[in-house]
C-alpha cells in the first residue's frame, strides 16, 4: 500500500485527523485527537499500529515484516513495514484494528461525540 492509499484509507474512517506534532516528516493519524498510526513521510518504510499485546507478540512471530514498534511502547504497538511483505488485506485489518483499539479507548465524552458523527 502506498503512502496515499494508506492516508485515504485512514482519513475515511469516522473522527480521524491527520497531523504533524513530530515534525514535518512524520504523518500522525489520529481519531478524535488519539494516535492510532504513526508513519514518516520522506521514509514510508513502516507504519507504527497500536495493537493487542498478544495479539503483537503473535504478529511478530507470525509475521516477518511486522516488528516492535520503533520508538513506541514495545508491548502495544507494532511497526508494519510497507515492502509488500504484510499483505495489503493484513495492513488493512491492523490498521482497522489500531483505530479500534483507540475508539474503545475513549472517554465516555469524546466516545458519544464520535458515535454522533456521521
Amino acid at each position: 500500500m502506498y503512502i496515499d492509499e494508506f492516508r485515504e484509507y485512514c482519513l475515511a474512517k469516522k473522527g480521524v485527523t491527520e497531523d504533524t506534532p513530530f515534525g514535518p516528516d512524520t504523518l500522525v493519524l489520529k481519531v478524535m485527537n488519539k494516535i492510532f498510526a504513526i508513519t514518516g513521510l520522506d521514509h514510508y518504510e513502516f507504519v507504527n499500529l497500536k495493537c493487542d499485546p498478544e495479539y503483537a507478540a503473535e504478529l511478530r512471530e507470525r509475521e516477518i515484516g511486522i516488528k516492535p514498534g520503533w520508538h513506541m511502547n514495545k508491548a502495544h504497538w507494532n511497526s508494519v513495514m510497507t515492502n509488500g511483505t504484510v499483505s495489503e488485506k493484513l495492513f488493512k485489518e491492523l490498521i482497522d484494528h489500531s483505530y479500534d483499539l483507540i475508539v474503545e479507548s475513549l472517554p465516555k465524552k469524546l466516545k458519544e461525540e464520535w458515535a454522533a458523527m456521521k
